[in-house]
């Protein structure tokens, strides 16, 4: 299996992953897909002893994870890696007129994923690809900035990658088959339960645990 037995597994971005984990408990998962994901894993195999962490912040860009990467990667020194930012990094364009090119968010993501491969050679990497449903109708316009972030980071998957999972295709698939504004995001961005689940589940799939 991708994860091994005695493993520590990282889950790192912003508030997607954060889902709102209790910050004074270095063990808290929050309430979205982490916390499925490891539920659902311990479920499936009772066997084996595998530590899940959760270092998602809200609000984060990849120039955050910059900042904390040494104390919030780093010096964890996870098994694997789960990671998926870029959402921040487009939606501050349309917020605040903070602009991140997509160069610089390839540069950001690849900064933080070299670090890893030389810092942390044995360190498994999964990459999730940001996501955006197509609600409300302000959201539509966002794909000008978002699409071109999502073909950078999938070009680095190539590279870095051990297991790349793409979440903008799987949840607007779902999307398209129970078209429900409230079924998988309330807001386009941020997941319902329904949503956290399916993105656990195909979590899940990803690295052969079910």
């Amino acid at each position: 299996m991708f994860i091994e037995n005695h493993s520590t597994v990282l889950f790192q971005g912003d508030s997607i992953t954060d889902a709102m984990r209790v910050r004074e408990d270095a063990q808290d998962l929050g309430l979205g897909y982490p916390r499925y994901a490891a539920s659902l894993f311990s479920a499936l195999h009772p066997e084996m002893d595998v530590t899940f962490l959760n270092r998602g912040v809200s609000g984060n860009t990849t120039t955050h994870l910059i900042d904390r990467w040494t104390e919030d990667c780093i010096r964890l020194a996870p098994d694997v890696l789960s990671i998926l930012i870029g959402i921040n990094d487009c939606w501050r364009r349309f917020d605040s007129d903070q602009i991140t090119p997509v160069e610089r968010y390839r540069d950001n993501y690849e900064l933080l994923l070299s670090r890893v491969k030389k810092e942390l050679p044995n360190t498994k990497i999964i990459m999730m690809e940001p996501f955006l449903l197509p609600y409300p109708q302000d959201r539509i316009a966002w794909r000008e900035d978002l699409d071109p972030k999502i073909h950078a980071m999938r070009e680095l998957a190539l590279s870095y990658a051990d297991v790349f999972i793409p979440c903008d295709g799987i949840m607007n698939r779902a999307y398209q088959t129970k078209k429900g504004e409230h079924t998988w995001s309330a807001d386009g961005v941020h997941p319902t339960p329904e949503g956290h689940a399916l993105l656990a589940i195909e979590w899940l799939k990803a690295v052969g645990a079910m």
